[in-house]
C-alpha cells in the first residue's frame, strides 16, 4: 500500500500484520480519486472508518487542505499516527472512538468525507443520518461510499443523492451529494 500521486507519491504506508483491516487497494483508490479529482484541492476531508488512514493521506498529499481521521481500533489509530508522521502530513486531526461521536467532533464542514466501514457492520445509512444531522457536508461536497457488489446502496440516502457508482472487482464506489446539487 502506498501513496499514488502528489505530495507524497511512493511512500509506503504501514499496513496491519492481519487481515483486521481492509485497506483499499491502490487501483480503487486511483479510480477514486480519477472521480474526485476538481474537489480535492484545498478541500476539508473526514476519513471516517480510517483503518491506516490510506485514504485520507491520499487526499492531503493531492491538494487536500486539512483532514480527520478518525477510528475506534487503537492499533488502527496508532498505525495512521505512524503513517501521518511518515508522510510528514500537515493538518491533521485524529480522533478515536465511535463514529458518530467523532462526528459530533468535527466543527466545520467537510468537502469530502470518505466512508469505508466494515463491509458486513450495516453501518452506512446510521454515518449518512448523523451527517444530515449536523449538516457536516458542505453544500457542494461528496460522501463516498466504498462497500461490496453484494451491498446495494440506495439512489437516495438521508437527503443525499448517488451522482456516481463505479465497480472494481468486489469493490462498488457509490458517491453520493446533497439532493440539490445532483
Amino acid at each position: 500500500m502506498r501513496i499514488i500521486a502528489g505530495d507524497y507519491k511512493g511512500r509506503r504506508l504501514e499496513a496491519p500484520a492481519d487481515y483486521e483491516i481492509r485497506p483499499t487497494s491502490d487501483k480503487v483508490k486511483e479510480a477514486m480519486f480519477s472521480i474526485i479529482a476538481p474537489y480535492i484541492e484545498d478541500s476539508v476531508c473526514v476519513d471516517l472508518f480510517s483503518g491506516t488512514g490510506n485514504l485520507g493521506l491520499e487526499a492531503l498529499s493531492r491538494g487536500a487542505y486539512k483532514c480527520y481521521f478518525c477510528d475506534n481500533s487503537r492499533t488502527s489509530i496508532g498505525i495512521i499516527k505512524r503513517n501521518i508522521s511518515h508522510c510528514r502530513a500537515e493538518n491533521t486531526i485524529v480522533l478515536m472512538g465511535d463514529y458518530l461521536k467523532n462526528l459530533e467532533k468535527i466543527n466545520e464542514k467537510a468537502h469530502i468525507i470518505f466512508l469505508d466501514p466494515p463491509y458486513e457492520a450495516g453501518l452506512y445509512e446510521k454515518a449518512f443520518n448523523k451527517i444530515r444531522q449536523l449538516g457536516l457536508l458542505d453544500c457542494e461536497g461528496l460522501i463516498v461510499a466504498e462497500h461490496s457488489k453484494g451491498y446495494s446502496m440506495p439512489d437516495e440516502l438521508e437527503g443525499f443523492t448517488k451522482v456516481k457508482e463505479r465497480k472494481y472487482g468486489h469493490v462498488i464506489l457509490s458517491i453520493y451529494g446533497h439532493k440539490d446539487n445532483s
